[in-house]
């Protein structure tokens, strides 16, 4: 008994690894493609549910598509409402491996999986199509270990087992309370494995087998469904606002479905066994027993695709409803200082695969874009403040905004070093290469406009003042770097299709062109005594700060471009 329990879970073991490494195979063949699909396919509640079932069905996992909607939630390509309606299509789209896992219960599937393995081993040592061998060896590996849990429950004898016959027979199965203790089984037990598949696979072992009664493990499969939002909901507690409202939203559908089903319970479940063509009624004395038994697995799958369809017809109505609901629920976290330092899209426990972490990683660097023009935006600032304490206290804030930016570009970097540990394809490493080069040179950035700081909180020590001319020429130089930097952050929100590159260049040709015209003039203003060398020397510091900060930013727009980098 303790090998064939061994068995059972080394074989849920390679079942939950095939599946991450099928669907982690599937995302990356297809995540840019799928990625637009939802962005652009979610105009209405209809496109939305469509979108969710055939993102999740492709990649067989509604945890990934759980993750897209956030982050494009979070990017503000979709409303809280769209993503209600992915999420209810991702639930219909996750009963796909229900069907699957039916299938491998069905009949003895371990003597395909032997050929795939070969024919998988082969491709992934062919550089073009390893993401093809990755996803053979996978659905391989998943169906050897539902092929293994098929015959050790068989081998187990299951049926026969007088302790486990007894345990089950300490529950009354016409019992309510019976279904709602099962209920919170399934509940547990998936929270703890983290993978609902597991649970459906050993659901479907201990029913086909005749051991465990229809409803009873209808009712672990309905706890199942509970159990993988509340690990949802677990991992979004970290995350910001509308995550958590998206991973509630996705409780609250799954809660409302049990609740209603609970009220309908037998009525509901005998329908779907005559669609299955499974006698609820016939006895374990009856010859034909077995045979009956054996179609239980149909019967769990068909049951898991009926509850989330229906439970998505119903409250398809109510998508409105459930978005203030869930606003009621989960209010904002207390605004922080926005100088205090700290991600806001790189969440820990919500990403799951390298793919789609870069998605996340994207738009982190393009928050750090935005806080970086915000820095510029108060050096500015700083140039024109006459008040003793308010230049100090607008100088302080600069400087914390400097740190920031270190901390932002070894965090993001760190980020990005561990999913480059991934397998990631070709495109993804070269994604993952150029980010590193943006936030470098925005980091770079930060330290331009800090110097330009310090500059003026020299001037202001020796008591010295620009001239009006060179206010202006100044004041003329942040303009065009302030519009280098919004063209930059316009950039990081468009596909790179819609970028005008040649904006960046034009205008940083025309900083080095005024550089160079200033450099000239002010030479001349020294010689003919209209200011001092030293004061000379600080305003030219502040010419050169902003072409370097110029270059810095040319520098992000190749980099996002995927063109050489430009030496500042």
């Amino acid at each position: 008994m303790t090998i064939l329990l061994l068995k059972i879970v080394g074989a849920l073991a390679l079942l939950m690894f095939g599946m991450k490494t099928m669907s982690d195979a599937l995302q990356k063949m297809a995540g840019p493609q799928l990625r637009h699909v939802l962005g652009t396919m979610t105009t209405n509640r209809v496109t939305g549910i469509l979108t969710g079932t055939f993102i999740t069905s492709a990649v067989q996992s509604s945890t990934a598509t759980t993750v897209m909607t956030v982050s494009f939630v979070n990017a503000g390509l979709l409303t809280l409402a769209q993503a209600i309606s992915v999420i209810m299509g991702a639930n219909i789209g996750t009963t796909l491996t229900a069907w699957i896992m039916s299938a491998g219960f069905s009949f003895n599937i371990t003597d395909f999986v032997w050929p795939a393995f070969f024919i998988g081993i082969i491709l992934i040592y062919s550089k073009k199509r390893k993401l093809i061998g990755d996803f053979l060896f996978g659905i391989s590996f998943m169906f050897l270990g539902l092929g293994t849990l098929r015959q050790t429950g068989i081998d187990m004898d299951l049926g026969h087992n007088q302790a486990i016959l007894d345990f089950l027979g300490t529950f009354d199965p016409n019992s309510f309370i019976t279904t709602i203790t099962f209920l919170l089984i399934g509940s547990v037990l998936t929270m703890a494995v983290q993978s609902s598949a597991a649970i459906m696979a050993i659901t479907m072992i201990l029913c086909s087998t005749g051991v465990l009664p229809i409803y009873q493990g209808i009712a672990l499969v309905m706890g199942e469904n509970i159990g993988t939002t509340v690990t949802s909901n677990l991992a979004a507690l970290t995350a910001n606002t509308q995550a958590r409202r998206a991973a509630m939203a996705h409780m609250l559908f799954n809660i409302f479905g049990v609740i209603w089903i609970l009220c309908l319970f037998k009525p509901f479940i005998n329908v779907v066994c005559g669609w299955a063509g499974y006698d609820v009624d016939m006895q374990k004395s009856s010859p034909d027993f077995l045979a009956n038994a054996a179609k239980l697995s149909f019967v769990l799958a068909a049951f898991h695709t009926a509850f989330n369809v229906s439970n998505t017809l119903i409250l398809v109505w109510f998508i409105p409803q459930i978005e203030k609901l869930v606003t009621l629920i989960i209010k904002p976290k207390a605004n922080k200082d926005e100088d205090d330092f700290r991600l806001r899209f790189i969440q820990a426990g919500i990403m799951k695969t390298p793919e789609l972490s870069v998605l996340e990683a994207q738009k982190e660097i393009a928050s750090f874009s935005e806080r970086i023009q915000r820095m510029f935006g108060m050096v500015q600032e700083l140039m024109g403040e006459t008040d003793d304490d308010k230049f100090i206290k607008l100088y302080t804030r600069i400087e914390k905004y400097e740190g920031i930016s270190d901390n932002m570009e070894i965090e993001i970097a760190k980020y990005l070093n561990q999913v480059s540990d991934a397998h990631l394809s070709d495109e993804t490493k070269e994604k993952v290469r150029a980010m590193l080069r943006e936030i470098s040179e925005i980091e770079s950035i930060g330290d331009s406009c800090f110097n330009i700081a310090r500059t003026l909180n020299r001037k202001k020590s020796i008591k010295q003042d620009f001239t009006d001319d060179q206010y202006t020429h100044i004041h003329q130089m942040f303009a065009l770097t302030d519009d280098a930097l919004s063209h930059m952050n316009v950039m990081f929100i468009h596909s790179r299709d819609n970028i005008d590159v040649n904006r960046s260049f034009n205008i940083e040709n025309e900083i080095n062109n005024y550089r160079n015209q200033l450099k000239n003039e002010n030479i001349n203003d020294i010689e003919e005594g209209l200011y001092d060398y030293n004061l000379g020397t600080m305003y030219m510091d502040i010419i050169q700060e902003c072409e370097k900060l110029g270059d810095y930013v040319i520098n992000v727009v190749e980099a996002r471009m995927g063109t050489r980098q430009r030496e500042a």
